[in-house]
């Protein structure tokens, strides 16, 4: 391959120091001009920016105009998330379909209508003509999402009705998007396996019959054998990720980018760059990380002394990548507790009976009361620390034999269904551009001819 395309020369490096030198801001400069970084006040809450009816965080409540800390709630169209899952677990159905259906069109369907959107999505679950060899296979890569944004953008050249922003064909555009995101991932994965690892070539075609969870461990697994328990537990997780409140980065993405009156598929590749970033949807490979360091540097799981070393060092940039990070544990919004986290964590103990992993739950268990204490102590955080989704959902995959790779990709396929909803609402309620303001803070300067420069 071509130097250029990865090698840092002694040039760039000499360029990069005048990066530095010209474009670092006075932090100080932040608080003369009040600036919220990263949208949020002083007590790190989010800057409010927009109206949403699609889905809600509740973490405080309200007494004489105080906000006091509460158990976290989120609801998905006012329905609260944990009667949604309870609904479809307890009746032994799957849920993300459903979920789907009332992220996108606002509330629960009938039996009938539900059964009419499975089929919709099986329709649209295929991919043009010789698109995997064409498009997947021609630039295979180790990264996932790299895969998921080039196969959407190419998708693009596909439909003739491409940059129509209306709202029948976006949503036409949002519901193929939601079926073939889970052959763009695993496709992707395959291709890598095969041409980095030399494995054998794997691609299933989807079911029509079987649900999207089901589906992306029948195209997974080479023999396409997969427990109902796993199938239901990774249906469960799409639920739970489905959605957000809003404000999150890679759906607030989604409602700038539609602001702007782009195409769908434009908007969508935005959106998953801003969910592959560690920050956001990669976070829980960095659970997973972790955990494979402590088992490796505490001979006994069970002794609380021994692991809350560990935690110590993590905060004290000590151990692991010494980023002072528990991983998995507090939350932007959520204080007292994540409810995804709550409704993951009674399925986890069943998936881990069925693998045998017992003793590593009861090792997550341990770290999560652990943690919580101890960051409290060292951070001296008050409001509550408790663990978030990501603390048990890379186990989750994991115990599912999810490779690494598609942690984040996974997290995508759930998402799509919310930042269709969201660019919809975009949409029907348009506005104006999402543009906000940035203060100068540059010394102005006297031009100087080119001969007369130093």
């Amino acid at each position: 391959m071509d130097s250029k395309y990865s090698e840092i020369t002694p040039r760039i490096l000499e360029l990069t120091e005048l990066c530095l030198e010209n474009s670092s801001i006075d932090l100080e400069l932040y608080k003369k001009y009040k600036v919220n970084r990263g949208l949020r006040d002083l007590n790190g809450n989010g800057v409010l920016t927009g109206l949403t009816e699609i889905s809600e965080i509740q973490a405080f409540d309200d007494a004489d105009g105080e906000k006091i800390p509460c158990e976290g709630k989120l609801f998905y169209r006012g329905f609260d998330i944990e009667a949604l899952v309870d609904g479809f677990v307890t009746e032994k159905r799957f849920g993300f379909e459903e979920t789907t259906y009332l992220l996108i069109f606002g509330k629960l369907p009938t039996k009938q209508q539900l059964g009419d959107f499975a089929s919709l999505l099986a329709q649209y679950r295929t991919l043009p003509t010789s698109f995997v060899r064409d498009i997947i296979m021609k630039a295979p890569t180790p990264d996932m999402m790299n895969t998921l944004a080039r196969s959407v953008l190419t998708l693009h050249a596909y439909d003739t009705k491409a940059n129509d922003v209306t709202i029948p064909n976006v949503l036409r555009q949002s519901l193929l998007l939601t079926a073939v995101f889970p052959l763009f991932a695993v496709y992707g994965y395959q291709t890598y396996r095969h041409y980095f690892e030399g494995d054998s070539l794997v691609i299933h075609t989807p079911k029509p019959e079987l649900s999207t969870a089901e589906n992306i461990l029948y195209m997974l697994r080479p023999d396409s054998k997969y427990t109902e328990l796993e199938a239901r537990i990774l249906d469960v997780a799409l639920v739970l990720h489905a959605e957000h409140g809003g404000g999150n980065n890679s759906t607030f993405t989604t409602h700038v980018v539609s602001s702007s009156g782009t195409d769908t598929y434009s908007t969508v590749a935005a959106s998953l760059g801003s969910l592959k970033g560690p920050k956001h949807g990669g976070a829980n490979i960095k659970v997973v990380q972790m955990f494979e360091d402590l088992k490796r540097n505490v001979a006994d799981w069970t002794d609380e002394d021994q692991i809350s070393g560990y935690l110590r060092d993590l905060l004290h940039k000590n151990a692991f990548d010494k980023a002072g990070l528990i991983y998995g544990m507090g939350h932007a919004v959520y204080s007292l507790s994540d409810p995804r986290a709550n409704i993951f964590k009674k399925f986890v103990k069943s998936l881990s009976e069925e693998k045998g992993r017992t003793e590593e739950f009861r090792l997550y268990s341990l770290v999560e009361r652990l943690a919580a204490q101890i960051i409290a102590e060292e951070r001296k955080i008050y409001k509550g620390v408790s663990a978030n989704i990501d603390f048990y959902s890379g186990f989750v995959y994991s115990m599912l034999d999810l490779p690494l790779e598609l942690y984040t990709p996974i997290f995508a396929i759930a998402r799509i269904s919310g930042w269709s909803a969201h660019r919809i609402e975009e949409l029907i309620n348009a506005g104006k551009i999402i543009r906000p303001s940035y203060k100068s803070v540059a010394l102005k300067k006297p031009y100087v001819k080119l001969q007369n420069r130093s």
